[in-house]
């Protein structure tokens, strides 16, 4: 890759890196730069600046957008499979169809000989080695590996008793429209100065969200050693 501009090389080098350091106040999620991090704002607001020529659908994103025109109007399929006959509208489905002649399943577990083709699978396989059980009962705070576990359990357990507000940024079910106010205002709120994480480099303009994000160093293991590929927590 070559550019004219420092920042069209800067910009293109930032692809190479995990590095996410801009991060959504709202949900956690992170991006590599600011721009990923607008679009992704966009989904939060509502908002749709992407519009079809051919129909009355708008998008929050370019790419949505593409992927909604291939779909629905040219029906195109430009990723062909060099093995067989298959082709896709979008190059991830692409990766993973190539996985089913090749048979390769790059999300190897570090604890197990398990591996998926899917990083969302090994993600939930991981819980099993965790014990963790991160989604609790809003009623009789009871805590559950997956979200579908907790749906069931409070259907069959508490039934009317369900709490009827639902926070619109986060899984929080709040009884009284009150409380839901003062939930809203102590960790939804944006705070013009930004709150850095302890642990890293990330920052935050909302409490809720650095909260979530320190859940995430519980686990990590930070410190590696520089002869081997030993790391541990401490």
């Amino acid at each position: 890759f070559t550019s004219f501009r420092i920042s069209s090389l800067n910009r293109h080098v930032k692809t190479h890196s995990d590095e996410k350091s801009h991060v959504c106040h709202l949900c956690l999620k992170a991006f590599r730069t600011a721009t990923l991090l607008r679009n992704h704002l966009n989904v939060h607001t509502g908002t749709r600046a992407y519009k079809c020529s051919d129909c009355d659908m708008a998008f929050v994103t370019r790419g949505e957008l593409s992927r909604h025109r291939r779909y629905k109007h040219t029906l195109e399929k430009p990723f062909k499979c060099s093995l067989c006959k298959y082709s896709s509208v979008e190059a991830s489905k692409m990766k993973r169809h190539v996985r089913s002649h090749t048979g390769e399943r790059p999300y190897a577990c570090e604890l197990c000989s398990y591996a998926s083709k899917d990083a969302y699978k090994l993600k939930r396989h991981m819980i099993t080695h965790s014990g963790e059980k991160p989604y609790e009962c809003y009623v009789c705070q009871s805590r559950f590996t997956q979200s579908g576990t907790r749906k069931i359990h409070m259907l069959q357990k508490h039934g009317e008793n369900v709490p009827k507000y639902k926070c619109p940024h986060c899984s929080a079910l709040i009884a009284r429209k009150s409380d839901l106010g003062v939930h809203l205002r102590n960790l939804h709120s944006y705070m013009a100065v930004a709150i850095k994480c302890s642990d890293c480099e990330a920052v935050f303009h909302e409490r809720y969200a650095l909260t979530q994000h320190k859940k995430t160093h519980r686990n990590e293991k930070r410190f590696k050693c520089d002869l081997c590929s030993y790391t541990c927590k401490q």
